[in-house]
């Protein structure tokens, strides 16, 4: 006899629903079968009701008893009653009974509005990638999930905390899954026991969360990310990186105000911010005897082990005595949910009675003197137990399995657990056996199928495992089937759907990693996985951690090996690491020199070609551009007898890169120009070495050639070009978009599109701060103070130029500094600070001098004139000779854009000194000779110039 609440009608708002012939139509109590009524009783129609409201799940009779018979004390015998007369008039198959929990409505339901014909309504179902499956019926915690809602709604941060097995990340993901809405399906999930090293904590959470590229290794990168996101994080089995979870955590809930927490821990994380919710286990008899078998199905300890024993197969009609058995085995099992569904899994085989037997005496033994799990010490029994009833070759399958972090495959499977022998299928039937046993769970994207220990299965198999002494037997398969799958992977012909499927098995790359150095490890297998492991995480944008095992692999590397192509690989995989993670200057000279002198040595051309596109690369950062365009000239040389037709494109692109740097525009244009039609003639898309995009960093690159070889217009076409190109990759590198936004925001500066450039520089700035590049963080902080001296507003022009400055130089990006130093030396003669001026541009102009040439040396030479005058004007001699030699040298540059600049100022000062003549001579040969770009600031200041002379 249960007390019952009255029945709510929430689907009294649609005007009717159709299932099969029928249609119901609540607010009317009506039912229709070929829109004609049928006759049916008042509490058949309820339930009817109740069960097209829940079309597809199984109604418990508990919640039919409380919605049908509102504030009525009635047996469950009644829903039999009328169940039976719903099914005459449905007719057979509509309405199924499920044994031990309820029934439910097998139907298609179509929801239909008035008169008008019935469509299908979807249901709309979570489809996030991030999130594990949730539970179609969770049983026992409908009070914990309310009041944790309102936690998380109202406190932001909580962490579940309670014994390994209890249900905290099931309760987690159903949290998430009842926010989805809240977040727009804006949630992540990261299940920290993958990691055996809380050094890659933040790695881990920056993945899931859609971090890319070179933020995983950095905490405050990875605040910067999600400082201003809205988004839901559940971080389960956070108990072994605790630390590392506790900083991250505490980080986020100070920085990154619009962040919500789900942690699931066995102790609290103890920091600022946390709402500690304590979970208990399931609610069950605690007393013995109990006094009846209704009594005991109200406890939700007993009603999930008797769902979880139907659901494994126990078909048999539940007795009044057997439900009390069940109680008792919940009372033994401390209304642990996964102790009792492990025991359930197994009410088939052994019955009701004899599971009882076997718990008890198993667990009560385990209990009192098994040691040695600590992460699971209630369930490590209960593990034990599900362990000894297996076969031994179940135990040694699944002994081996334990060495896999991620999920695996079939084929995964039976190389480490096979051993010898691939082939046999032994190992097959064994892991579809252990499926059926609940100890392994599947997984189905597509027609894909993966394989995956619970966690705590897992755990215990691992102890197994060693107490076996079989351990170092597996790793050493675990860790040579991944260096054999990565070695024969051409990493470099991915596509986004190969790279996803092998980013799936990181965790066990890093373990086999681990295993291969450690001092159990093998020297025959750790040379070849680290250098098959370094690609890998290169293409998944881990550059820290290719790093790390670059170092640790050459480090290891023994006398016979090194001078091979096993070290050339590792050497180039540093400096391209390196190059993106570290920023130490030295380390990526030394690694790419070294790289180059063993490919020289073994003949490689492809390796010399990709080598001598890092030191290309790498050299663009400093000022002497010499040695930039001496290794773009080999590769022009190797990739011209050797190449293939991209490596042909790429050494044009390069040269016009190196002759543009180094001032020479008139090589530059001719080089990018045949680059740009080879690729179009050959069809090549994107072209990428040393980590860089050389497509995108080509069109930004001849833009800024175009602009100083008189061509405006085109300029600006080629800049959107590039920043076109890399907003549309799918997965666009951070140095990509952080390179070509650099490069082509001074040209809508010196084009007069502040706004266009305002937006750009934002990006910019956004950008390497999110993914914490220092230098381009500055080089954007740089733009911004030219761009505040170009608007009127010098004073805090001055300040954010002096606070560009030093960073740029300390970070080495030479490239930048120039520009830098030249806006802040306009500024300070805008602020009447004219004495500081020369200083600032003197210092940049030994650099750029003592580099053999510069392609901005004009630019700065006339900038000098320009603060030589301002501070005095006794300098004009000085300032006229060096106005002089900026003319010249840009016209030697072929750099009609610098040319103008100071054709406009020498003649400007000449016709103030009386040499009207040759002012207007100078100035209109120069503009002369543009044939676009007459919108621009300098054309414009320059026509308005000639109209003075001549007016």
């Amino acid at each position: 006899m249960i007390e019952v609440k009255p029945l709510t009608q929430r689907t009294n708002e649609r005007e009717g629903i159709e299932f099969g012939s029928f249609r119901l139509i609540v607010s009317r109590r009506l039912l229709l079968k070929h829109n004609k009524p049928v006759t049916l009783g008042s509490r058949a129609l309820d339930i009817l009701a109740v069960l097209v409201e829940r079309a597809g799940e199984v109604v418990s009779h508990k919640e039919l008893l409380q919605r049908v018979w509102s504030d009525l004390v009635v047996e469950e015998a009644n829903i039999r009653v009328h169940i039976a007369a719903l099914r005459r008039i449905l007719g057979d198959g509509l309405i199924t009974t499920v044994a031990g929990r309820g029934y439910c409505l097998v139907a298609s339901i179509r929801h239909v509005d008035g008169a008008g014909p019935a469509t299908n309504v979807p249901i709309r179902r979570l489809q996030s990638r991030q999130l594990p499956p949730k539970l179609l019926r969770m049983i026992g915690r409908d009070g914990v999930l309310e009041t944790l809602h309102r936690m998380i709604q109202s406190r932001r941060f909580v962490t579940i905390v309670g014994p390994g097995g209890v249900g905290k990340s099931t309760v987690a993901v159903a949290l998430a899954y009842q926010f989805a809405g809240d977040f727009e399906d804006a949630t992540s999930f990261v299940d920290l026991s993958t990691l055996r090293d809380s050094a890659f904590v933040v790695s881990a959470i920056a993945s899931v969360v859609g971090c890319v590229v070179e933020t995983q290794d950095s905490l405050p990168r990875l605040l910067a990310f999600l400082a201003d996101r809205r988004i839901l994080i559940v971080l389960d089995n956070c108990e072994h990186v605790i630390d590392s979870v506790a900083a991250l955590t505490e980080g986020l809930f100070r920085e990154a105000p619009l962040v919500h927490i789900i942690a699931t821990s066995r102790e609290a994380l103890r920091v600022h911010g946390e709402n500690v919710y304590p979970l208990q286990s399931l609610d069950g008899p605690s007393t013995e005897p109990i006094p009846s078998a209704a009594e005991a199905r109200t406890y939700p300890a007993v009603q999930l082990f008797i769902d979880r024993s139907i659901a494994a197969g126990y078909r048999q009609e539940l007795t009044e005595k057997d439900v009390l058995i069940a109680a008792e085995i919940c009372r033994q099992l401390d209304g642990i949910p996964l102790a009792l569904e492990l025991a359930a899994s197994k009410a088939a085989t052994y019955g009701i009675g004899g599971l009882a037997q076997r718990v008890g005496d198993r667990l009560m033994l385990l209990w009192k003197g098994r040691r040695g799990v600590p992460r699971h010490e209630t369930l490590a029994a209960m593990l034990d137990w599900s362990y000894d009833l297996l076969t031994e070759p179940e135990r040694s399958v699944l002994r081996s399995l334990s060495v896999f972090v991620e999920a695996f495959t079939l084929d995964m499977a039976q190389a480490v657990a096979s051993g010898s022998d691939p082939e046999d299928i032994q190992t097959l039937d064994i892991v579809a056996s252990l499926v059926d046993k609940s100890l392994i769970s599947v997984s189905r994207s597509g027609q894909a199928v993966s394989y995956r220990l619970l966690d705590t299965t897992r755990t215990h198999a691992a102890v197994k495992l060693r107490e076996c002494g079989d351990e170092s037997v597996i790793l050493r398969r675990h860790a040579s089937y991944f260096a054999a799958m990565l070695a024969d992977a051409r990493i470099g012909d991915w596509t986004e759907a190969d790279l996803e499927i092998y980013a799936r098995y990181i965790g066990d790359v890093r373990a086999a990693l681990e295993w291969s150095f450690s001092d159990a490890g093998d020297r025959a297998i750790f040379s070849a996985i680290g250098v098959a492991a370094v690609p890998l995480f290169l293409a998944v944008s881990l550059p820290g951690e290719c790093r790390r095992w670059c170092l640790r692999t050459l480090a290891a590397l023994s006398d016979d090996v090194r001078g091979t192509k096993l070290e050339m690989e590792l050497q180039l995989a540093l400096a391209t690491s390196s190059q993106h993670a570290h920023n130490d200057t030295s380390e990526v000279l030394c690694a790419l020199e070294r790289g180059l002198v063993l490919a020289d040595s073994l003949g490689d051309a492809a390796y010399q070609l990709e080598l001598l596109a890092g030191l290309n690369v790498y050299g663009t950062r400093f000022a002497d551009a010499g040695p930039p365009l001496a290794a773009a000239k080999r590769y022009a040389s190797i990739a011209t007898t050797r190449g293939n037709a991209g490596e042909r494109v790429t050494a044009e692109w390069m040269l016009g890169s190196s002759y543009h740097l180094i001032g020479d525009q008139a090589s530059a244009l001719q080089n990018y120009e045949r680059g740009h039609a080879r690729a179009k003639a050959s069809g090549l898309g994107e072209i990428r070495c040393f980590g860089y995009d050389h497509r995108a960093r080509a069109l930004v690159g001849y833009a800024r050639t175009l602009w100083l070889c008189g061509h405006p217009d085109q300029a600006i076409q080629f800049a959107r070009e590039g920043i076109e190109l890399v907003e549309r990759e799918p997965r666009p590198a951070s140095f990509d978009v952080c390179l070509v936004l650099a490069f082509a925001i001074p040209m809508f500066l010196w084009r007069g599109d502040f706004q266009v450039a305002e937006k750009y520089i934002e990006q910019l700035i956004a950008h390497a701060n999110r993914y914490s590049l220092k230098s381009y963080q500055a080089a954007g902080l740089g733009m911004h103070g030219e761009l505040m001296m170009m608007r009127g507003e010098t004073e805090p022009a001055v300040e954010a130029l002096r606070a560009a400055l030093p960073v740029l130089q300390s970070e080495r990006r030479f490239f930048f500094v120039s520009a830098c130093s030249r806006a802040l030396a306009q500024a300070l003669m805008l602020t009447g600070r004219a004495a500081e001026a020369p200083i600032v541009i003197d210092a940049v102009l030994g650099d750029a001098a003592a580099g053999g040439g510069h392609f901005e040396l004009p630019e700065l030479m006339r900038t000098r004139s320009e603060a030589l005058l301002a501070a005095s004007s006794d300098n004009w001699p000085e300032a006229e000779a060096t106005l002089e030699a900026a003319l010249e040298l840009a016209r030697r540059q072929s750099a009609i854009g610098w040319e103008l600049r100071s054709a406009m100022m020498l003649s400007r000062q000449w016709r103030d000194r009386g040499r009207n003549t040759e002012a207007q001579t100078l100035l209109a040969g120069t503009l002369g000779r543009f044939t676009e770009g007459f919108e621009t600031l300098d054309l414009c200041e320059a026509a308005r110039q000639l109209r003075e002379f001549n007016g």
